[in-house]
């Protein structure tokens, strides 16, 4: 069923959004690090360069998640009877989060290994 106006398409996106934080244990532990990764950005007073690469980084793993859990739910909806084929798509589904989220934590490390060593006086800033 289509939209009929633009607020209908983002009132239906955060509907989508609370959605998946309410039911997915995976998604909240995202939002957990994504908020620690904040308040370490401003902690270290990152500069506009790293905040950008913080946040393709957290918005990287969101959406695999996202997408994630619809491909979950549409394989669910289409059948509700043990599948080879099922198991091998949520796999996949959930390969793609894991690709993400360790691409994530890497460029974590490289935006915040910089200031991690500067406050331990291991490096000069």
């Amino acid at each position: 069923m289509k939209n009929k106006k633009l607020s209908d398409s983002f009132k239906n996106a955060f509907i989508g959004l609370k959605e998946a934080i309410a039911r997915e244990r995976n998604m909240r532990v995202h939002l957990v690090a994504t908020l620690l990764c904040i308040i370490l950005g401003i902690v270290f007073c990152l500069d506009v360069l790293r905040w950008s690469i913080l946040f393709i980084a957290i918005g990287l793993v969101m959406v695999a998640e996202l997408f994630n859990t619809a491909v979950e739910d549409l394989v669910d909806m289409i059948t509700s009877e043990y599948s080879q084929k099922a198991r091998a798509v949520k796999d996949i589904a959930a390969g793609a989060v894991l690709v993400a989220a360790v691409v994530a934590v890497i460029l974590g490390i490289l935006v915040f290994i910089r200031p991690v060593l500067s406050l331990f006086g291991l490096i000069m800033k």
